[in-house]
């Protein structure tokens, strides 16, 4: 059964950092696109705010890009999220998503339970 288990949120200030974790199992991680989706309080799924491939260039959402870094380690089937420059805006649950056609296709087809990430001072 296809998994992704993410980890390393938490409460942070603004303008601080945090790295997510997102461990994947049972498929063959490295020929798979993997994204970065959030979902805020009251509101619906934004997203993808971020696409790695082992493959192509990765993509980044104007709402995230120069803040974030979207990165992988195949060798442990692993997807990260470097957030830098953090924003009470950028309180979130966050998911990674496994993206099976990127580029041509941003959709995704397994989700993680996502993390909590709130940024408050």
């Amino acid at each position: 059964e296809v998994q992704m288990a993410e980890s390393g949120g938490g409460l942070v200030q603004p303008g601080g950092s945090l790295r997510l974790s997102c461990a994947a199992s049972a498929f063959t991680f490295s020929s798979y696109g993997m994204n970065w989706v959030r979902q805020a309080p009251g509101k619906g799924l934004e997203g993808p705010l971020c696409i790695t491939s082992s493959y192509f260039s990765p993509y980044y959402a104007d709402s995230v890009k120069g803040r974030f870094t979207i990165s992988r380690d195949n060798a442990k089937n692993t997807v990260y999220l470097q957030m830098n420059s953090l924003k009470p805006e950028d309180t979130a649950v966050y998911y990674c998503a496994r993206v099976p056609y990127y580029p041509s296709n941003f959709d995704s087809d397994y989700w993680g339970q996502g993390t909590q990430v709130t940024v408050s001072s």
